[in-house]
């Protein structure tokens, strides 16, 4: 209080006060930063550096996890106390349930998942689900297709129509970028669209086993309602789209430059982690 002060009042008045010795006050302000005070200003740069990149959107919790893969030690409390001091704060999210109306799922479909949202190579485990963005033309439908193995999103597609089309061509843009041929599964709830039969014959035609939420279980599909969770509260609710175009281009933004390199560099330091 006397340092901020000091341009105030007089330092010896304060110290008086205060019953602080002058010579202690002085002492205390010639006094070189300790050691942890010094690492806390080294590892408070990175939190800000980390929280910019998030565009203001991460909080202690996940820049605690950031700061972990990238060889950190620090405690989340350490990195919780740092951002308060600074006044350095993320958004929370928000828990919104709502109603849809379900169809009827096929007999000969199953749950293959689950609730098991592991994989253990690429490819081999995908869900998708559809969610809906406003804008100032209407609704725009954002169809995703995850791969388990690595939270990437290997497929996507936007319509200002909720229909058949909407996902499969999310399916096919995640097959084109599918390296190896290999055996799918893909998870999805019972949405008319995913129940249809066109969509069934495309699954079918393309190797893929269809697998399918039970009524009334929306955690079934928990792994696709964590990413449109985090596009929501990350992008989407922080924006005015005022076209159609521009909720496009924005998602793109965040799918293409932001969620997907996010997840490749967890998973390539993973990855080196493990061989060292």
């Amino acid at each position: 209080m006397i340092e901020r002060c000091r341009e105030t009042y007089p330092v010896s008045m304060m110290c008086r006060l205060l019953k602080v010795s002058t010579s202690g006050y002085y002492d205390w302000r010639h006094r070189p930063p300790s050691k942890r005070a010094l690492d806390n200003q080294r590892l408070l740069k990175k939190v800000v550096a980390l929280h910019d990149d998030s565009d203001g959107v991460h909080g202690s919790p996940r820049i605690w996890e950031d700061l972990r893969y990238d060889g950190e030690t620090c405690s989340l409390n350490r990195v919780a106390r740092l951002m308060k001091e600074n006044e350095i704060q993320g958004i929370p999210s928000t828990r919104k349930w709502r109603r849809r109306k379900s169809t009827q799922r096929p007999e000969s479909i199953k749950n293959h998942l689950e609730r098991d949202f592991t994989a253990e190579e690429p490819g081999a485990k995908w869900v998708t689900d559809i969610t809906y963005i406003r804008t100032g033309e209407g609704w725009l439908y954002l169809t995703i297709v995850v791969d388990l193995f690595c939270g990437q999103v290997v497929g996507w597609s936007m319509s200002h129509r909720m229909d058949r089309q909407l996902v499969i061509q999310a399916v096919l843009m995640a097959l084109w970028q599918q390296k190896s041929k290999s055996h799918v599964v893909l998870h999805s709830d019972r949405g008319s669209q995913f129940t249809s039969h066109e969509y069934q014959q495309f699954l079918a035609g393309h190797n893929i086993t269809c697998s399918m939420s039970a009524v009334g279980s929306c955690y079934d599909n928990a792994a696709a309602e964590s990413f449109f969770g985090l596009l929501k509260r990350e992008r989407v609710n922080r924006r005015r789209y005022a076209t159609r175009s521009e909720a496009r281009a924005d998602v793109f933004e965040y799918i293409e430059i932001t969620y997907n390199p996010r997840k490749r560099r967890k998973l390539e330091q993973l990855s080196q982690t493990t061989l060292n």
